[in-house]
């Protein structure tokens, strides 16, 4: 039924492009024979207003991965630095909801740790949508900040990072198949803004698979049993999230570990300070505007990211509807 639904949404999509399309051009035509000029001039912003559209499509085709159309957990660690990098966490926790709620996506916070003056020292969101996994598989990897900090009285510049890690919910059609005997399981109280708040019970769960060293935790539930069911999918989505990551490194004869969280290893960096731009440099993409960017316009860093991850190219893909 989800993939009946995709492929109904894609073909909607395409044919209410292809009409959109044809109504403009006989507008220009109407106008051209009347010699309104402003018909003409309206038709042709319209067209040219679907250019975005048309490109996303292109790319959305070329999301054939088995786990691409699935939901994505999204995990945010605060990298070293303190109350800088912890707030600079929160500030991507925020720029990743934003972006989700652009696309009508449903976002779950699962897990986060506060920091202790601001900001958060981690998080990990549930994004449900078509194609969740698809358009964020990409922004695995180190962000970094720069700008004048507001917690220092001196006004000095600084440098924050942070680290985005993402894979897919898996679902009945991939199995995973994981004992408890290979993890260790942990229970231990969940964090909140206390009063009321504080829970008063271990009902926060933490799966460690021993031979990878790859851990999760939940507490988004009061139940103990609800968080340790939660737990062990998201163990088996970052389990398979490694296999694929192996499978990439093999075909491309690329490195595709885990980075430290720090200079020489992020994937995009957002300078405030003493100028204004956002550049992700894997592609060259780059944006003016770090504020809509920070307030979720990711839609060009993920399309550039996805055309050069999947055709191999340099970058942006052109959609030609002249």
């Amino acid at each position: 039924m989800r993939e009946r639904q995709g492929l109904e949404e894609g073909i909607a999509a395409v044919k209410g492009l292809t009409q959109a399309l044809e109504d403009n051009i006989g507008l220009i035509e109407l106008g051209e024979e009347e010699g309104d000029e402003s018909v003409v001039a309206e038709a042709e912003a319209a067209i040219r207003s679907m250019r975005g559209e048309a490109k996303a499509r292109q790319i959305e085709t070329l999301l054939s991965g088995e786990a691409d159309a699935n939901d994505s957990y999204l995990e945010i660690h605060a990298g070293a630095g303190g109350t800088e990098s912890q707030d600079w966490a929160s500030m991507l926790l925020r720029m990743y909801t934003r972006w989700a709620e652009r696309r009508h996506f449903k976002v779950e916070v699962l897990e986060v740790h506060d920091g202790e003056e601001a900001g958060i020292k981690s998080a990990t969101l549930l994004i449900k949508g078509h194609n969740a996994y698809g358009w964020l598989k990409t922004e695995s990897g180190v962000h970094r900040l720069v700008r004048i900090s507001p917690y220092d009285s001196n006004a000095r510049r600084h440098t924050s990072f942070a680290s985005v890690w993402v894979y897919p919910v898996i679902d009945d059609t991939i199995e995973i198949d994981v004992s408890e005997s290979d993890v260790r399981i942990d229970t231990y109280r969940s964090s909140g803004s206390g009063g009321q708040h504080v829970n008063t019970t271990d009902s926060a769960v933490r799966i460690t698979h021993l031979a990878t060293g790859i851990a999760v935790a939940c507490q988004a539930e009061r139940s103990q049993h609800k968080n340790k069911a939660k737990a062990w999918e998201m163990l088996r989505s970052r389990l398979y999230e490694e296999e694929l990551k192996k499978r990439e490194a093999v075909a491309n004869a690329t490195e595709a570990s885990k980075s430290d969280i720090g200079w020489g290893h992020q994937i995009r960096s957002y300078v405030l300070q003493p100028y204004q731009l956002v550049k992700d440099l894997r592609t060259g993409v780059e944006s003016t505007s770090p504020s809509s960017v920070l307030d979720g316009d990711l839609d060009d860093f993920m399309e550039a990211s996805l055309s050069q991850r999947i055709e191999g190219g340099a970058g942006e893909v052109v959609v030609d509807i002249d």
